[in-house]
């Protein structure tokens, strides 16, 4: 198979650098649902076993759904893995940057072993995290860890927006998993905003903020 040189598909330099300066487990940490108007925003993190890495880990963004579903039910059956989600009240309070970076503490917090460093997609690491760690950008293309929590995260988060979408008809959610889709838009000036619309996000916010016109 051929390869693009400018596209790296990832390995696991990150990982044995990390355990090469002492960290005996190594975590890679990805969030899901940053820019979505509606649903949460989630984040896993998994510790891979090197020596049962599933084939083809790479970016969650970069592979079908049906992919990434498979790889999915590998990395739960092979890894130590947890997944988190911060809710809209939260996201509302904190902004998504931070809600994003609390979900990924929660989700470190969630694994059944405390890893020693944390390889966290992005370019920084969240400020409350309890262990060293290293911001990796672009690092669910370049760390199977992270990839590996990219394919969580995002498979997760769209099976919650899928339950939602039956809970919440009519907004579309069970194909674009609240993101700002035209339909997503019109849906919510026709049919108004639900619980799970983000009231911070500028589009949501508008709409509830739309005066009303009467007429005498």
């Amino acid at each position: 198979m051929k390869t693009n040189p400018s596209k790296p598909c990832p390995d696991f330099a990150h990982e044995l650098d990390a355990r090469l300066s002492g960290a005996r487990v190594v975590a890679g940490v990805d969030e899901a649902g940053r820019g979505p108007l509606a649903g949460p925003v989630t984040a896993a993190a998994v510790v891979l076993d090197i020596r049962r890495l599933p084939e083809g880990l790479n970016d969650s963004k970069k592979l079908s759904p049906a992919v990434r579903n498979k790889l999915a039910a590998e990395i739960r059956g092979s890894s130590d893995w947890a997944v988190a989600h911060v809710w809209i009240e939260e996201i509302d309070e904190l902004n998504i940057y931070h809600a994003s970076h609390l979900a990924m503490c929660r989700a470190l917090a969630g694994l059944p072993r405390r890893p020693t460093f944390a390889l966290i997609d992005g370019n920084a690491l969240p400020r409350q995290m309890p262990m060293p760690g290293r911001a990796v950008v672009k690092g669910d293309a370049l760390s199977l860890s992270i990839a590996a929590a990219s394919i969580l995260a995002k498979t997760e988060r769209d099976r919650v927006m899928v339950d939602l979408a039956q809970q919440f008809p009519g907004y579309g959610w069970e194909e674009n998993a609240g993101y700002p889709t035209p339909g997503h838009k019109r849906a919510m000036t026709e049919l108004g905003v639900t619980p799970y619309h983000r009231r911070s996000f500028a589009p949501v916010h508008n709409i509830l903020c739309k005066p009303t016109t009467t007429t005498s």
